[in-house]
């Protein structure tokens, strides 16, 4: 069986990082799988990018250009609309792989036009990393829900008008789309549940896989020499965040953590916890949080990623939305509890007061109670850890991810379940 996973990138991020596991997971069960990437950040022969500093210049102008609808919509947030509009040159590379089957991934940062998917002939497999799939351009809809019906009016674009950005990509997926024999995997059960209300997916297969891990580079380190290791200290409590973009991405939540933290620091907590940062460095004026804050820059090292786990005594992500963040993931399998907002696909990964804590959403003083709860009491710390540890080797390997997909696609392949063109 020849696999072809299609990502943005193979190791740089959330998504693709994510992604890049599958492919390894797939090829230690012996898989033949390869990668078609936007961007190459490994070494590995089986990844398959552009390599010249030409073809990459192309990539990031093509990023650019794709980006040059939103700017029609001055009061548009941040986080920004992915329109997928720019013709690309894929089929061609997919046709000379000639693969059994095809899995998509995150296809954002204009790799793929959205009316490419129709074009290939093998069967599909979709994995969600985040909603972008079903609705009319953005990766999180917030407390929208216009992808249940067909966007439009969009908030994120600042658009009162019906007939926007978001209505204009919603109906192209639906034209393209509509023939398309698509299995869907969604990496949580939330997201699951998202793709079975959107309009786009109610009516296709959608399956739950979650992501796996290497457990064997994501362990528990020895404390003590993680934090000699990275220059931490070592008799304070540590309270670790990290995130891509950490401190600048507000769906990450770090100003959530901030206003926890200073409440913290009013208590008896006020000399016995330090934060530690990574995603991020140190701005010229940091945010004040009420105690000493380490920033590690960012990590794509994971061996360094495992240290700092380790050297932590809880992680906190306190995301606003999230499907299957990778860093609670990673958190656990080196036997750090964690502590987020009771929301997405959080609980899928953190078992509230059996491995971590989980506080109610947008609840500020719930999540520094959670923080408390896990550093309080030494003995149950321990058995946080362990049940943290336990968890991930039970639910979240890369071979059991790997063998999940390996049984779809198997599957798929035995039943004929080809697109229909």
């Amino acid at each position: 069986m020849k696999i072809v996973l299609i990502s943005t990138a193979d190791i740089q991020g959330g998504a693709p990082r994510a992604a890049y596991r599958l492919h390894q997971g797939l090829q230690r069960i012996g898989v033949d799988s390869k990668m078609l990437a936007q961007y190459k950040y490994s070494n590995d022969k089986t990844v398959i990018a552009p390599t010249t500093r030409f073809g990459q210049s192309i990539a990031r102008t093509r990023i650019a250009v794709d980006r040059l609808p939103e700017k029609l919509y001055p009061r548009r947030q941040k986080a920004g609309l992915s329109p997928q509009w720019l013709p690309d040159q894929t089929v061609p590379k997919i046709t000379q792989l000639n693969p059994d089957i095809i899995n998509l991934h995150w296809i954002g940062e204009a790799f793929l036009q959205v009316e490419t998917i129709a074009k290939f002939k093998q069967p599909l497999v979709w994995t969600l990393h985040d909603m972008w799939t079903f609705t009319g351009g953005c990766h999180y809809s917030g407390e929208c829900d216009r992808y249940t019906a067909n966007c439009g009016a969009c908030p994120q674009l600042g658009s009162n008008q019906d007939w926007d950005l978001s209505r204009w990509v919603w109906q192209r997926k639906a034209k393209a789309w509509r023939n398309v024999n698509l299995t869907v995997v969604a990496l949580s059960s939330w997201l699951a549940n998202c793709a079975r209300a959107s309009s786009l997916f109610k009516d296709l297969r959608i399956e739950l896989i979650p992501n796996g891990i290497d457990t064997t580079v994501y362990r528990p380190i020895n404390q003590q020499i993680a934090r000699e290791l990275l220059n931490l200290p070592q008799h304070k409590a540590l309270v670790l965040f990290g995130a891509l973009k950490a401190t600048s991405n507000p769906r990450k939540g770090f100003h959530r953590l901030q206003a926890a933290l200073q409440d913290l620091s009013q208590s008896e907590w006020q000399d016995r916890l330090d934060l530690v940062i990574f995603g991020a460095s140190e701005a010229d004026n940091p945010m004040d949080v009420g105690f000493p804050t380490h920033y590690l820059g960012t990590l794509n090292d994971e061996l360094m990623l495992a240290l700092t786990y380790s050297a932590a005594d809880v992680f906190v992500l306190p995301s606003t939305q999230d499907n299957l963040p990778n860093t609670v993931m990673e958190a656990i399998a080196c036997g750090t509890p964690c502590v987020a907002f009771n929301l997405g696909g959080l609980p899928d990964m953190i078992e509230h007061e059996q491995n971590g804590y989980l506080a109610q959403p947008d609840k500020v003083e719930d999540l520094a109670q959670g923080i408390v709860w896990v550093l309080e009491n030494q003995e149950r710390h321990q058995k946080l850890s362990h049940c943290a540890r336990e968890k991930a080797e039970q639910e979240f390997t890369m071979e059991l991810q790997a063998n999940r997909y390996l049984s779809l696609f198997t599957e798929l392949l035995e039943k004929g379940d080809y697109p229909k063109h």
